[in-house]
């Protein structure tokens, strides 16, 4: 079967409208990010005020990760066929408006339908804007500090909106904390409009394949919240076993669809690069393991060393402070210099080190002395994420782009839910028997943490060794 036709190169854009599109992308990606991270501060001013039960509060974050994880390979794929702009600014639209609806929800169930239309907003506008960002920048210098600008975006969102929550929350309330999206939204809607380059993109006949895109769209959602429910059902009770078993029915009829199908959802060539497809696997165990960092050490600085959602956001401060630097400063060049493989591979290694720290950090830690080291170890984001973001998008041609970035989105969200699932599942079965052993709470949480943190390092080393086998030389792909 022949690859569908790419759609012709839109005419080029000028240097100063290529950086507001840049901002623009980052801006909606760091609306996505610190949505994920800002509610968690909030949540038990939300919980008193709507009147949440424990296991109902849990869908305020729930509902937004099945919408989001579930629609980005879909909705990546549409943007090829209608346009990237206009799926990114339609996205960022139902993104603003649902924030609005969140903000003013008087119920539970208005603001978990809220936070479910927030997911189907960010999973629009997310999927295609590496996409965008890929074909605007086309020189290898530029393409390069471009994506490190999207990737310390987004490794630096988690921080900013855990300090963001906490001051909304406390100074204000927890309303605020989607209010803010509202200015950034139309901003951002305007720039866009203005400012991205138009593109039909290949025509509804190159892929509308309606199947396999309900195969694969249920498949994702269900898998998803199956993952999610795991901390309450457990590992191998039916509702798991069955429910996960379904999932992979469903992925499976999809593959199988793709094969068949004339003018397939996701056309499966895309996934023959070496370096499309050994980056989404590394990307699913890497953003796996860093869920231990990114929410496991704020839990442990709040529940063990008692630290308030404000102070926690400040100490992991620099942390973000350090990715920035690396990632805006030196990893471009870097990359330039040596290769994405080889800075990924080196980046992997100061990752290894951060969560190998973390398994030895002790129940009265000093902050200067345990775990400033390990923030400033977190350079390692600032190498790998750009790296390997430029991996997962280089054996994609501009036709494909925005499914190579929903592809790359969707396997991201893979890696959190498995993260949030399996780390997290770990590190209370473990303080529970630490607390049967007779323990205090600040140990057994400790123990429990420093299991976490050594399954996340064993992670990592799998990565490094994926990363080091299967991207093993370069590639000469359409868009390398």
């Amino acid at each position: 079967m022949s690859a569908p036709a790419a759609s012709a190169p839109p005419a080029p854009v000028p240097h100063a409208s290529r950086r507001l599109a840049l901002g623009v992308i980052a801006t909606s990606l760091l609306m996505t990010v610190l949505d994920g991270s800002i509610v968690t501060v909030a949540m038990p001013a939300v919980q008193e005020d709507l009147g949440f039960s424990p296991a109902g509060l849990s869908w305020v974050v729930n509902a937004y990760l099945i919408a989001f994880g579930s629609l980005l390979l879909l909705v990546g794929r549409l943007g090829d066929l209608i346009g990237r702009k206009r799926m990114f600014v339609a996205g960022t639209a139902v993104f603003t408006a649902s924030s609005l609806l969140a903000g003013v929800a008087a119920s539970p169930g208005v603001l978990i339908a809220a936070r479910f239309l927030q997911g189907v907003g960010s999973a629009m506008a997310s999927a295609v804007g590496l996409g965008i960002l890929v074909t605007l920048f086309t020189e290898p210098g530029e393409r390069s500090r471009a994506i490190a600008v999207f990737s310390f975006t987004g490794a630096a969102g988690a921080s900013i909106g855990q300090v963001l929550g906490g001051v909304l929350t406390d100074a204000l309330d927890w309303h605020w904390i989607f209010f803010i999206n509202l200015p950034i939204g139309l901003a951002a809607l305007v720039v866009a409009v203005r400012v991205l380059p138009a593109d039909h993109g290949l025509g509804r006949a190159a892929g509308a394949d309606v199947i396999g895109a309900l195969l694969v769209t249920a498949g994702l959602m269900l898998g998803i919240y199956t993952v999610v429910r795991v901390e309450e059902y457990g590992w191998v009770s039916a509702p798991t076993l069955g429910l996960g078993a379904l999932t992979l029915v469903l992925l499976v009829a999809f593959v199988a669809r793709q094969t068949t199908a004339r003018t397939p959802l996701m056309p499966l060539r895309i996934l023959r690069s070496r370096s499309v497809s050994g980056a989404n696997l590394v990307q699913v165990l890497m953003v796996a393991a860093l869920f231990s960092f990114q929410i496991l050490v704020a839990l442990y600085l709040q529940n063990v060393l008692g630290y308030g959602a404000a102070a926690t956001g400040l100490a992991m401060l620099p942390a973000a402070a350090v990715i920035g630097a690396v990632s805006l400063g030196a990893s471009a060049r870097l990359i330039a210099r040596f290769g994405d493989r080889n800075v990924l591979l080196a980046g992997l290694i100061l990752l290894i080190g951060v969560l190998g720290l973390l398994t030895r950090v002790p129940v009265h830690a000093h902050y200067v002395t345990d775990l400033l080291p390990v923030m400033l170890l977190a350079a390692g984001f600032g190498l790998a994420l750009p790296a390997l973001t430029a991996l997962g998008m280089s054996g994609a041609g501009d036709g494909d782009a925005g499914l190579a970035s929903g592809l790359f989105n969707t396997t991201q969200q893979i890696g959190m839910a498995i993260g949030v699932a399996v780390l997290s599942t770990l590190a209370a079965a473990r303080t529970d028997t630490l607390l049967a052993d007779g323990l205090g709470r600040a140990e057994a949480l400790t123990g429990g943490y420093h299991l976490a943190f050594a399954v996340g390092t064993g992670l990592l080393v799998a990565a490094f060794v994926i990363a080091f086998a299967v991207l093993r030389r370069p590639e000469r792909g359409p868009a390398a």
